[in-house]
């Protein structure tokens, strides 16, 4: 009865309630109808996540796409991958910067990441895109068989890591940068985003990360709804490009050079092919846009010319300003054939699709595209062949990755760029990274662009769709960058500073040839604190052979703007160690002894940045740059040639031309000898030289038989960094007449305690040097204590005791010793770099061998907190509010206490 009751009465309130309740019911469905539909009546915008090596394609594509109306594509999250154009370091606060300038703050960023493969094939959480699948260990430092196909000096890493001098003078600085043990991971960043929701993947360089991202999260596939890729070759194009009268010669297929061993691959995909075969066989729906394409949309003269005319944004005149550089300093005249709108023109053909969703066959503005089936050559044939050259077979009797023994993955796998195997009469036969059409069960289906379409609009002079529309969207008004560095700050002014030493007496003129490890520049801010009456510091060589990669020079600019130094020339010295450069093809070379350097926490992730720290520095007016004039050997004059960078040898020859009759220099040298072997061998320089004094090498064996510091080479347990980078070069120095002074490893480890120097610096007047100085120590400190990446951080604490050697204090209590001092540096690389005690065969040196060192954490911590010759500008904040406020605010006199 209760039931009846209820049931009527429920009737009754329906009957009479329905109407209402009808309406709300179409209601909610019309607000889940709207919940998919964005304001301007499409879907929801495509969720878009962007793997980039940061080339300088790419910062072009990643602009584009930021242009782009956000109702219909959202970037979600940038990874970066550094197995490739880029060093992490130098990368990450790049695309930082450009975030901050297009107000995307909101943007993650991930790199690297520090997790390991082990032997069986296991990936572990968060591993870093360091190096290509295939040669990934437990370690961030390893082998460069695919990366040594990339300049790592002018046309190369150093270019993109500086985009051609023209980050730091360009771009705005936001808050945002890279911190030690901070920075989100590309693994995690690629899980949080593709985990939130369907997500379209552009990759834009190396596949190494997504890779990573696919084999470890298979349960995440899913939500991966088309992968669009920008590399690969698939069919030689020989066609004409516009403008030009010559044709590219159809024998061969890729861009990689020299490319005599490897014809057929295409950088992205060779730089780690084994990755390139994971994703395209994921079964994610994939395109591909290969140089068959992009090859036929150059940057044509007549874009260019258009391009040139049209900068009305401040992401247009970056882009134009970066591609001109690059146009001014290409190494031959047919620029306008050879460099193409790679990654930028896959993002448009990319987008364009993406609108047109209800056609099924690709159809887009920009390519024609077609249907072909290919896969990925990661090995050469025989399959089955163990000849040392393959890491997922050699030494497992189960292969890595569970790939078959007898497999497309069980060939010879290319060593580098003049592997033996490649090269058979003459005639480079690899194909490592081959994009190939394939009839075969290996084959997958894959949309590929073929070539660029033309443009019909009659009123357009350059010749294919997306120029134009490439061109309108940079140069859009709307989504804009809100300003770069010179409009960021209505007082922005640079300025040099330079030091007036009036009558004062020069001390021992000195040249400082530092491997920009954070040692060096703590030895740095030593030296320029010394009296000029003691120390006439008059240069400083670049040495990218060690801890840092060349581009870090931007950061030895800075410390010396902060010190009032613009006067101080710095020298760029050898991309590479003695004899490691390719005799061919000398941009490129080997790793043999780099290698052991990581690339990522404790290696050039850290020193690149100065573990976090080098934004926090004034900015320098001096920066890198490949501008070049026709008198240094360029093709033509650019726009700035004065601007040029002084190469080790230009600021060698002007400093010893410039030392009175008699004088001579004393050479302090903190990282591998490189520059000093070539500047001996070059320059006939010994007769020129007072002394040297030499931070490095282990000699502790003969007597206490303790270990070298070569972390990453456990084999080689008596080295020292420094000799073991280029042991040749050491093998020349030591084999001089030079008069050498040796701070060896032992002496270093004598004077390494964090604590102590801390507790002193704590104690002493703040100068900004100080505070800088502490600042760093106290980071190296907790990151030793925090990770076993960070386990060798004393190493560079060490590094101070030859600036403060060389400088003579009577307090120290330093004792030497003669010794016959011999380097091994040919043969097994267990004994390469070792120093040994050789009566017959070795040199005399003057070897430190005891120093009071309470007394040395007094004098260099006294020595910083002299308000003499202290820092003209403190910092970068400093820095801002005088660009803020203007000089009145600051009343800075740049000549203070000198």
């Amino acid at each position: 009865m209760l039931d009846f009751a209820w049931n009527s009465g429920v009737r009754t309130f329906l009957s009479k309630n329905q109407r209402v309740i009808w309406a709300a019911a179409m209601i909610g469905c019309v607000g889940a109808l709207i919940s998919l539909v964005n304001p301007a009546g499409g879907h929801r915008p495509h969720r878009i996540l962007v793997d980039t090596d940061v080339d300088t394609d790419d910062v072009s594509a990643l602009l584009y796409l930021l242009k782009q109306d956000a109702t219909q594509f959202d970037l979600r999250a940038i990874t970066v991958n550094t197995n490739g154009w880029s060093e992490a370091g130098h990368a990450i606060n790049h695309i930082y910067d450009i975030l901050f300038m297009m107000d995307r703050d909101d943007v993650p960023v991930g790199v690297g990441g520090e997790g390991g493969i082990l032997p069986n094939g296991t990936i572990l959480p968060n591993v870093g895109g360091y190096q290509p699948l295939i040669d990934q260990g437990m370690s961030t430092a390893g082998e460069c068989r695919y990366r040594q196909a990339i300049p790592v000096s002018q046309r190369g890493r150093l270019d993109v890591n500086s985009n051609y001098g023209l980050r730091k003078a360009f771009l705005p600085q936001g808050g945002r940068r890279y911190t030690p043990l901070q920075q989100p991971t590309a693994q995690q960043v690629m899980i949080d985003a593709i985990s939130s929701g369907p997500t379209t993947v552009f990759l834009m360089g190396a596949h190494t990360n997504f890779a990573i991202f696919l084999m470890n999260n298979p349960h995440l596939k899913k939500n991966v709804k088309h992968i669009y890729a920008m590399g690969g070759s698939v069919r030689p194009n020989c066609q004409k490009n516009e403008g030009s009268d010559n044709s590219r010669d159809c024998s061969y297929i890729g861009n990689l050079y020299p490319q005599d061993s490897n014809p057929y691959a295409e950088f992205n995909i060779f730089s780690d092919p084994f990755a390139a075969y994971k994703v395209l066989h994921s079964g994610i729906p994939f395109t591909l846009i290969p140089l068959d394409a992009t090859n036929t949309i150059p940057v044509s003269k007549s874009f260019f010319m258009e391009f040139e005319r049209r900068q009305d944004t401040y992401e247009a005149k970056y882009c134009f300003q970066a591609l001109k550089t690059i146009r001014d300093t290409w190494s031959s005249n047919i620029f306008h054939e050879q460099y193409c709108m790679w990654d930028s023109f896959m993002v448009g053909v990319a987008l364009s699709i993406m609108r047109n969703l209800h056609y099924h066959n690709g159809e887009n503005e920009f390519a024609e595209m077609r249907y072909m089936n290919i896969t990925v050559v990661t090995s050469n044939q025989p399959y089955g062949t163990l000849d040392g050259s393959n890491p997922l077979i050699t030494g497992y009797s189960m292969p890595k990755f569970n790939v078959h023994k007898n497999g497309v993955h069980s060939g010879h796998v290319q060593m580098g760029m003049q592997d033996p195997f490649c090269l058979q009469k003459g005639k480079g036969i690899c194909q490592d990274g081959y994009t190939k059409e394939d009839a075969g069960e290996d084959a997958v289906r894959v949309l590929v662009a073929v070539k660029a379409k033309t443009n019909y609009d009659k009123g357009i002079s350059f010749g294919r769709g997306f120029y134009r529309d490439f061109l309108h969207v940079i140069n859009s008004p709307e989504r804009t960058g809100r300003f770069d560095i010179r409009r960021q700050y209505p007082f922005h002014k640079e300025v040099l500073y330079k030091p007036d030493f009036g009558k004062r007496m020069r001390g021992k003129p000195t040249v400082f040839d530092m491997d920009m490890s954070a040692g060096d520049f703590l030895a740095l801010l030593y030296l320029l604190k010394l009296p000029v009456e003691l120390i006439d510091l008059k240069g400083i060589l670049i040495s990218p052979t060690g801890w840092a990669t060349p581009a870090t020079i931007d950061v030895v600019y800075d410390i010396l703007h902060m010190m009032g130094r613009d006067d101080i020339p710095v020298g760029l010295g050898e991309a590479f160690a003695v004899g490691q450069a390719n005799p061919s093809f000398a941009a490129i070379g080997d790793c043999k002894y780099s290698k052991a350097i990581p690339h990522g926490s404790g290696g050039y992730l850290d020193s690149d940045t100065l573990y976090g720290l080098a934004r926090d520095l004034p900015r320098s007016p001096r920066r890198y740059t490949p501008e070049n004039s026709v008198k240094f050997g360029a093709p033509i004059d650019t726009d700035n040639p004065e601007l040029r960078q002084p190469s080790a040898r230009d600021v060698w020859k002007s400093i010893a031309d410039s030392l009175d009759p008699g004088s001579k220099i004393t050479v302090l040298t903190n990282g591998p000898l490189t520059n000093l072997a070539q500047i001996i061998l070059s320059e006939n320089a010994s007769s020129m030289i007072q002394e040297v004094y030499i931070v490095g090498g282990h000699v502790g064996k003969a007597n206490d038989n303790s270990k070298g510091n070569i972390f990453t080479v456990p084999s080689n347990e008596y080295a020292e960094f420094n000799m073991f980078l280029d042991p040749l070069a050491a093998r020349e120095v030591f084999t001089s007449s030079l008069n050498i002074t040796l701070v060896p490893l032992q002496m270093q480890r004598s004077v390494n305690s964090f604590n102590t120097i801390l507790i002193r610096m704590n104690a002493t007047t703040q100068t900004p040097e100080l505070v800088f100085a502490r600042r760093l120590l106290l980071r190296l400190w907790q990151l030793q204590q925090e990770h076993y990446r960070y386990h060798h951080m004393d190493i560079f604490l060490g590094e101070i005791l030859g600036a403060v050697i060389l400088a003579g204090n009577s307090h120290l209590n330093q004792t030497f010793m003669s010794k016959p001092l011999k380097v091994f540096a040919d043969g097994d690389i267990k004994t390469v770099g070792e120093i040994n005690v050789d009566e017959e065969e070795g040199k005399k040196v003057n070897v430190l061998e005891n120093i009071n060192p309470e007394a040395y954490y007094d004098h260099f911590t006294r020595v910083l907190g002299d308000h003499r010759q202290s820092a003209i500008l403190g910092s970068f904040h400093e820095q801002e509010r005088l660009w803020t406020s203007g000089p009145e605010s600051m009343n800075i006199d740049h000549n203070q206490n000198l």
